[in-house]
């Protein structure tokens, strides 16, 4: 090895990073198709309840079939959201020394 003395460079974390593009896509997706089912569920409801003369019944689930279609297009369209601020965190080596050595030595050194 050469030289005695080593070079800490900033190291970042990996926990830190971003989920892949394409799981972020495939996640959107499938909350977007789960919402068009509970959409198809409200249609059949409601003429399930309007068959079978429960005419006033059938407008809660007509209501929700109306309006969920524009909370799925925009948590689908919402795109990526920060996950953290902050993007990486530094690890720095001579802080957490300096910390150990006082945990171990206590505030007035060696």
């Amino acid at each position: 090895m050469k030289g005695s003395g080593r070079v800490h460079q900033d190291v970042h974390l990996v926990t830190q990073a971003r989920r892949p593009m394409s799981e972020d896509i495939a996640y959107r997706q499938r909350r977007y198709l789960l919402m068009m089912g509970i959409r198809a569920v409200c249609f059949v409801g409601a003429v399930v309840m309007f068959v079978n003369h429960l005419g006033w019944l059938a407008v809660f689930p007509i209501v929700l079939a109306i309006f969920i279609p524009y909370f799925a297009v925009v948590f689908a369209n919402g795109g990526r959201e920060p996950d953290n601020m902050r993007g990486f965190i530094e690890h720095r080596w001579r802080a957490l020394a300096r910390r150990d050595d006082l945990d171990h030595h206590g505030p007035e050194g060696r």
